[in-house]
């Protein structure tokens, strides 16, 4: 009997082919979850988007549930605890995900210092008065070129990160739970504490996961190292505390902030909204480009049809799982 796959967005026609190749497919679009809780417990897996949440209710009613793949490299969406109590393989994506969202976070900091995404407003609202007062607001800002970048988490992202900073004459100093001997190797990035990074760093950029030991690390404390320096979140909004960082912005002491990702989302109204100047705000798209989506589809399916194949893919996320169910007796392909 073929595995029944049930995906929860509106995946890429090329990704979604290749996987009804092998299963038996539905798909529902941003289903209400009482939607899904009455058809959950007819399918073998999930394929899901960050926008879907598969809290403990969802995954308590999956009986038959062997595989959540998830459409993205985050996975803060998924009750992983419960998942693996269940013997639930859970996997993520990496890849080119990494490279657009590295990409991303340069294209934020470069917006940042160099006023980018102000001066379009300024422009579009006809405030271009004179050469004279353009040269009064932007003879301020700073270019990339000649600072210190430190990153918060070496992981896929991070080190993507790093070597595109490097490319702009960047000294690459970073945290990280482990060191990363290969990136130190590849562009002389600098392993050190948490603290030391914040305060030798002219920029910090985060590129960590959401996990309980990750949630404000960037705190009321940490901000007085960044005190006259420029802060980048393309991890996750629970990284940062907001209320921090705007009473930080208010009183002059971080220079600036930029950010795909916030603590809630999506964001209606903000403080943040009325600092033009020193801010720039995304609504959480750093992984959003065709090429970045259609591989992410092809890897969540690959990931999926790995385990069904009663093998440990690469990207798994709870390895715990290993202890609660041998992958030998999730196989169905």
């Amino acid at each position: 009997m073929r595995p029944k796959v049930l995906v929860l967005f509106n995946m890429k026609s090329k990704p979604l082919e290749e996987l009804k190749r092998f299963c038996d497919v539905d798909v529902m679009v941003y289903p209400k979850k009482k939607d899904i809780m009455e058809v959950i417990e007819n399918y073998d897996a999930l394929i899901v988007s960050p926008l879907n949440r598969v809290d403990r209710d969802l995954i308590a009613r999956g009986s038959r549930l062997k595989v959540i793949s998830a459409h993205s490299a985050g996975y803060d969406h998924i009750d992983i605890e419960e998942a693996t109590r269940r013997g639930i393989y859970v996997t993520k994506v990496s890849g080119v995900l990494s490279e657009a969202v590295a990409e991303f976070a340069l294209g934020l900091t470069i917006a940042l210092l160099r006023k980018i995404a102000y001066s379009d407003k300024f422009i579009r609202r006809g405030k271009w008065k004179s050469h004279t007062e353009v040269w009064g607001w932007y003879k301020d800002t700073t270019t990339l070129y000649g600072k210190k970048v430190g990153i918060l988490g070496m992981g896929s992202i991070g080190k993507n990160i790093a070597r595109r900073a490097k490319v702009f004459g960047t000294d690459i100093l970073y945290w990280s739970r482990s060191r990363k001997r290969d990136i130190e190797e590849e562009v002389d990035a600098k392993w050190l504490p948490l603290d030391d990074v914040l305060k030798e760093s002219d920029i910090v950029i985060l590129a960590l996961p959401s996990t309980p030991e990750t949630y404000h690390i960037i705190n009321e404390e940490k901000l007085e190292f960044l005190e006259g320096k420029y802060l980048v979140n393309i991890g996750r909004g629970t990284l940062v505390d907001e209320r921090a960082v705007i009473r930080a912005l208010e009183e002059g002491k971080l220079k600036g902030f930029a950010t795909d990702v916030y603590e809630r989302e999506p964001v209606q109204e903000s403080e943040l909204f009325d600092m033009e100047w020193n801010t720039v705000l995304t609504p959480h798209h750093a992984g959003l480009a065709i090429e970045a989506i259609e591989d992410m589809g092809f890897q969540a399916v690959r990931n999926l049809l790995t385990v069904l194949r009663g093998k440990i893919p690469e990207d798994l996320v709870n390895s715990d799982v290993l202890g609660v169910r041998n992958v030998k007796d999730v196989k169905m392909l």
